[in-house]
């Protein structure tokens, strides 16, 4: 069902949401991947990810920060998305909200691991002798595969695609904005998709036993949100 009784307002305040969110996640996430080679580092072993995150300083984990509240903003403009649409009482659409909600948040979570979780890693491993080092390599990646290539970017990233497909597939049917919009919509999203095979790549399905029971790689997979 759909109605026309959406405050031009609202519509106006959601667009601008989607707008500011997706710039000022980019200009955060170019200021990371200048300062700190990001994604590409955590396809680096624990040694190079966490020198270089504690050579980067407070700046850094701001840096982070930043990006991960930038991104949380897309959470905001998703839930008002049924109303402005006029599809309040669309159930797929509802469900698939609130998917993409739960996106957002998951992925809030495997960025602020770099705030709250790395930071005394990487300044014990700067500490640490050998066997420390070798224990902290492993603890590192543990969390990185669980908050980061678990949570953040596999059931993140799924939960995103599929709000996105539902949304664009709804938008189809239903005209409620040009229908080009839908499939390009599902265009990105079958992309989107395929990037789960570099998540996938990761120490626990691809490295040796002996590399995974040292956990001296960081990971083969890089946080990809919406995006």
């Amino acid at each position: 069902m759909t109605t026309d009784s959406t405050s031009p307002a609202l519509r106006r305040i959601t667009g601008a949401l989607f707008l500011i969110g997706a710039l000022a996640f980019a200009t955060a996430a170019t200021i990371l991947s200048a300062t700190f080679d990001w994604p590409d580092i955590l396809r680096e072993p624990a040694d190079v990810v966490l020198s270089n995150f504690a050579a980067g300083g407070p700046s850094l984990v701001w840096t982070w920060f930043a990006t991960a509240w930038t991104y949380a903003i897309l959470a905001v403009p998703i839930l008002l998305l049924p109303t402005v649409l006029g599809l309040r009482d669309n159930a797929a659409l509802w469900v698939a909200t609130f998917a993409g909600a739960i996106s957002v948040v998951l992925a809030l979570i495997g960025f602020l691991r770099w705030v709250f979780v790395v930071p005394p890693l990487a300044q014990m491993y700067q500490e640490g002798d050998v066997a420390n080092r070798t224990a902290l390599a492993a603890a590192w990646l543990a969390q990185h595969q669980f908050g980061g290539a678990l949570l953040g970017e596999h059931l993140g990233q799924l939960l995103g695609i599929g709000w996105s497909i539902t949304l664009s597939i709804i938008i189809i049917r239903t005209r409620v904005l040009p229908r080009w919009l839908g499939l390009v919509g599902l265009i990105v999203s079958v992309l989107y998709f395929l990037n789960q095979g570099d998540i996938l790549a990761t120490p626990a399905f691809l490295c040796s036993t002996s590399q995974a029971s040292l956990g001296v790689r960081a990971g083969d997979s890089g946080l990809l949100p919406l995006a």
